[in-house]
Order: structure tokens, then C-alpha cells, then sequence
């Protein structure tokens, strides 16, 4: 798939998690992938520095691939469960190749009483002495999962929604270890530390029995499934049960339940993806990235625009970049601005950023949201209004994207302020000194 190819298509990628594919000439899957916005991610396959960020397998995989496709989904997390049911059902070949089964991670729920959510590598499932050592006994297996960070960010999510066992052990009780059937007061006092933090359910202190730990059990197995919307409707059935019945506490976990499903804050993967598909010519990854411009000229003579970038709060000196105006007219600063971010989103190998800063109001943030609209990408815009003594009096444009980040908004447009003037006075200095 060409890089002209692709931005014809870009602009229908929507800007939302989901799992992207990667087409042959045949229809058949060449690799499958997961984002938090398919839009960023899939563009980073036609960076210029492809081959040193992704490696050649990818790029050989991009010189068969005729076509891209997605599904679209409701978070990352979800995103992340439907990319390894897809692999595991389809085997695509730039998948299996990347990387060796024995080395991806997979989700086991183990066939006990009260059976432990585990996560264990490849090599680990496949050394059966091993697993009889640790007393793991597979009953479901879900995976693989290519990404064992991620992973492990996504089961404490599941956990905060779905308390369950792991790796505690039971208690002895008359000098045998068992678990007990009922809440024993004298137990409780020593719960495990998951039980005290709330990601277990009390299997060691008997306050949970067998029948409604299995029922969290078959929620968490539904969810690795991918069956989202059956898992809801159950949650709702056993909720309006249980407040027919008057077990208001148990509706009123059932219904916190069903809002975390419905509202899923997965910021954590949503971190990590940022830094997985956004990696500069440098092999850089970026955090919080918000990147600022400014025109300068005298008069309308030696016009020139600036780029400044602050990430996480601290200025990137080493990424400003300055760019000649061109075709815009003398003093038409909104047009100089649409020709800088043209210029500058020409650049798929560099980070994109979670919003863009302009110096100006509304006909400065409108001519940066056409550039912006026309790539067909979607980020951010805000414009810093500036009183008679150049100081930021009001931050305007996209409200939700400014609150709580008006500190690195204001330091970014000062800095752009700031760069603009020297690199336009460096280039009058290098002209007035010209035969």
C-alpha cells in the first residue's frame, strides 16, 4: 500500500480506538494491530523512518499490503482483547513472524473451586512441569496478547471492575488449608492484601461463596471474549434481580459495575500507546505533546513562521523549527499559518501532537482548524489572546482540551513568541550584512 494510497483513504480512518488490518493482494490478513486512534497510528506506518523505528518485517509487510481496513471500539482496552481474539483466530503472518509464540502473553483462568486470573507467557504454558509446580491447572486461555506491559495495565482495570483471586493461598482452618464456606469474623482481620485493597472478593476470609465467585468469573470470561454486549445485559438482568429481591447492596455493586463498563478510563493505555506508535526520526517517544506556532515578520518583509513543542511541561528546544513563508502574502498571517501546519503535517515521521497552540482568536484558530479538517486528522485547537503589554489574557478554541493544561499552553505560545523573534531577527541580521 502506497503512501498516496493511504491519504486517500485517511480521512474516512475514524480518530477513535479500535484494530486496524493490514491487506493483501488476496484479501488475507497480513497483520493485525490495535490503537487508541486508529488515525495516528496507521499513519505512523508511512514515516520516513519506517525501517529504523519498526524494523524490516514491517516494511516488507507494507510492500505487500493493497489495502487497510478497520473495527472500530468503545476504548483501548477493548481494542487491546479484540487484537489478540483476531490474531489467535486468523494467524496472520507478519503477527506470527514479529514475534515468537513462546514470547506473547496470555490471560489463564485456572480450574479450581475459586479459579485464580493469571498471566503467563507462552514458555510458561507450554512446560507442563512447570505449571503442575505452581499448581496452575488451564481451564480458559485468552491471547495472545503481543504487548505484555499493556496487558498488565488492562487486568488491573478488568480487577477494579471485577474483584478476583490470584495469588492468594488459602487459610488453615483446624490445621488444614481450605477455604472457608462462610465469613468467619476471626479471618477477616487477616485478609490477603488484595482483599484489603478492594481487587479481591474475600475467598480467604469466606465472604464470597463458590456460586457468586463462578458468576464473576463467567463476567471476566465474557469480557476476554469480546462479548461486551452480552456481559451487559446479565449485569442488568442480576441488578434488577437483586433490587427486586431488596439486596440493594449487591444492585448497587452491579449497577457502579455496569457505569465502569460503560465509561472505561483507560488514560493508562491510552499512555502507552502514545508512546508505542509515536516515535520520532530519533527513535523518540512522546508524552503529553502540545506544539505551538507563531509568524513573524517587519512589515510584511522576511516573513517567517515557528514551530515550538512542550511536552509534559518542559520546552523541546531540540524539535522548534522555523519555516520560510512561501506563497502566503505579505501580512496575511492567517495564511502564513495554514502554509506552516501544510508544510508541517507533510512530515508523517514526526510525533503528532495532542493540541496545537496559535497565537491569535478566532481567525487564527479557524484557518489552523481548515488545515487540520482538509488533512483529515483531528486535534485540538487553541488560540492565546494577548492584552496591550503582550501578555496572555484568554485561551480560546477547544475548552476541553485547555482544562488543566493552561500552564503548558501559555509557556508554549511564549515560547513561540520568543523563538519567532530571534530566528526573524537572526534572518534581517543575515540579510542587512549581505554584498
Amino acid at each position: 500500500m502506497t503512501l498516496a494510497e493511504y491519504l486517500k483513504k485517511q480521512k474516512k480512518v475514524p480518530d477513535a480506538p479500535g484494530v486496524y488490518f493490514f491487506l493483501g493482494p488476496r484479501k488475507e490478513i497480513l497483520y493485525i494491530g490495535k490503537a487508541g486512534s486508529l488515525r495516528l497510528r496507521t499513519r505512523s506506518y508511512f514515516a520516513r523512518d519506517l525501517a529504523e523505528a519498526r524494523g524490516p518485517l514491517i516494511v516488507q509487510m507494507l510492500e505487500r499490503a493493497r489495502s487497510l481496513d478497520w473495527r472500530q471500539t468503545d476504548s483501548v482496552l477493548e481494542a487491546l482483547i479484540l487484537e489478540a481474539n483476531l490474531i489467535k483466530t486468523h494467524k496472520p503472518k507478519y503477527n506470527t513472524l514479529a514475534k515468537d509464540d513462546k514470547s506473547f502473553n496470555y490471560v489463564v483462568i485456572t480450574r479450581e473451586d475459586f479459579p485464580r486470573v493469571l498471566l503467563l507467557r507462552g514458555k510458561e504454558l507450554s512446560n507442563k512441569e512447570l505449571l503442575a509446580t505452581k499448581g496452575v491447572r488451564p481451564n480458559k486461555i485468552f491471547g495472545p496478547f503481543p504487548h505484555g506491559a499493556e496487558l498488565k495495565e488492562a487486568l488491573k482495570l478488568v480487577r477494579k471492575i471485577f474483584p478476583y483471586r490470584d495469588t492468594c493461598v488459602p487459610p488453615k482452618i483446624n490445621g488444614k488449608s481450605s477455604y472457608p464456606q462462610k465469613t468467619r469474623p476471626d479471618l477477616v482481620g487477616r485478609a490477603c492484601f488484595n482483599r484489603q485493597l478492594g481487587l479481591c472478593p474475600g475467598v480467604c476470609t469466606g465472604e464470597i461463596g463458590k456460586r457468586d465467585y463462578a458468576k464473576i468469573v463467567r463476567h471476566i470470561t465474557l469480557f476476554f471474549e469480546g462479548k461486551k454486549t452480552t456481559l451487559v445485559r446479565e449485569l442488568e438482568r442480576e441488578m434488577k434481580r437483586a433490587a427486586k429481591t431488596e439486596r440493594f447492596e449487591d444492585a448497587a455493586r452491579l449497577r457502579r459495575q455496569l457505569f465502569a463498563l460503560r465509561h472505561i478510563q483507560d488514560v493508562s493505555l491510552i499512555k502507552n500507546e502514545f508512546r508505542s506508535p509515536n516515535i520520532g526520526a530519533a527513535g523518540r517517544t512522546a508524552g503529553y505533546r502540545i506544539e505551538a506556532y507563531d509568524v513573524a515578520h517587519l512589515q510584511g518583509s522576511n516573513p517567517i513562521g515557528v514551530m515550538v513543542v512542550v511536552e509534559n511541561g518542559a520546552a523541546r528546544k531540540s524539535e522548534y523549527r522555523t519555516f520560510h513563508i512561501r506563497a502566503a502574502k505579505p501580512g496575511d498571517d492567517a495564511g502564513a499559518l495554514q502554509e506552516i501546519l501544510s508544510r508541517r503535517f507533510g512530515h508523517l515521521e514526526w510525533i503528532s501532537p495532542r493540541v496545537i497552540v496559535v497565537d491569535g482568536a478566532k481567525a487564527q484558530i479557524n484557518a489552523a482548524e481548515k488545515v487540520i479538517r482538509d488533512i483529515g486528522v483531528h486535534i485540538p485547537i487553541v488560540g492565546v489572546v494577548k492584552d496591550e503589554r503582550h501578555k496572555a489574557r484568554a485561551i480560546l478554541g477547544d475548552a476541553a482540551a485547555a482544562r488543566g493544561r493552561e500552564t503548558d499552553i501559555i509557556l508554549a505560545n511564549a515560547e513561540a513568541h520568543r523563538f519567532a523573534l530571534g530566528r526573524h531577527s537572526r534572518l534581517r541580521r543575515r540579510n542587512f550584512l549581505k554584498p
